[in-house]
C-alpha cells in the first residue's frame, strides 16, 4: 500500500474533487453521532480530508482502493439525507459524509466509482490453471501469416519480416 505522509492540501498531487463536506465522526457521543466539517480531498488514489482548506495536515488519509463507494440516505433523517455517501470496505472502517446538495454528493461518488474502475482497470487477473486460447501463430485458418510491413513495403524486393524499412532507390550494400 502507499506510504501516507501528510501532506499539506497543496501537496497531494493530482487533485480531481476537492470541497468541504460533513464528516460522521468515528466516536459517538452520547447524543448520537456528530458530524463536522472537513475539506476533502481527492486524488487518483488517496482521499484525504483537513480541518479546512488551509490546514497543513489531515485529519486523516485513505487508499480508495477496494473501497466502494455509494448514496446513503440512511445516514441522516433530517432535510439533508439525500446529500449522503458513503465509502465502504469489508474489512475496513466505513467513512460517512454528507455533502452540500444532492448533486455534489452525487459527482463525490461518481468520481470515486470512476477512480476504482480505473484501478482495478490496472490489475490484469492472471489464472495459471487456465489454458492458452489464443494463438495466432500456429493458426491454419489465418487469412494473412505476413507481417504488416508488407503494405509499408509493396514490392520493393524486401522480405516480409524485415523491420527496417527501405526508401525507394536506397538499397541495403549498395552505395
Amino acid at each position: 500500500l502507499e506510504d501516507f505522509t501528510p501532506r499539506p492540501v497543496q501537496d497531494t498531487g493530482n487533485v480531481l474533487k476537492q470541497g468541504y463536506l460533513e464528516k460522521r465522526s468515528r466516536d459517538h457521543s452520547f447524543f448520537g453521532s456528530e458530524w463536522q466539517k472537513r475539506w476533502c480531498v481527492l486524488n487518483r488514489t488517496t482521499f484525504y480530508y483537513y480541518a479546512n482548506e488551509k490546514s497543513k495536515q489531515p485529519k486523516g488519509t485513505f487508499s480508495i482502493e477496494q473501497y466502494s463507494a455509494r448514496l446513503a440516505p440512511h445516514l441522516r433523517k433530517d432535510s439533508r439525507r439525500k446529500c449522503c455517501f458513503e465509502l465502504t470496505c469489508p474489512g475496513r472502517r466505513s467513512y460517512e459524509f454528507t455533502a452540500p446538495s444532492p448533486a455534489e454528493a452525487e459527482d463525490w461518488v461518481d468520481q470515486i466509482q470512476f477512480l476504482l474502475k480505473d484501478l482495478s482497470s490496472l490489475t490484469i487477473p492472471c489464472d495459471e490453471d487456465e489454458e492458452e486460447v489464443y494463438n495466432d501463430v500456429e493458426s491454419s485458418d489465418s487469412v494473412t501469416t505476413t507481417s504488416h510491413n508488407t503494405t509499408l513495403n509493396q514490392d520493393d524486393g524486401v522480405e516480409d519480416d524485415d523491420i527496417y524499412e527501405v526508401f525507394p532507390g536506397k538499397r541495403p550494400n549498395n552505395k
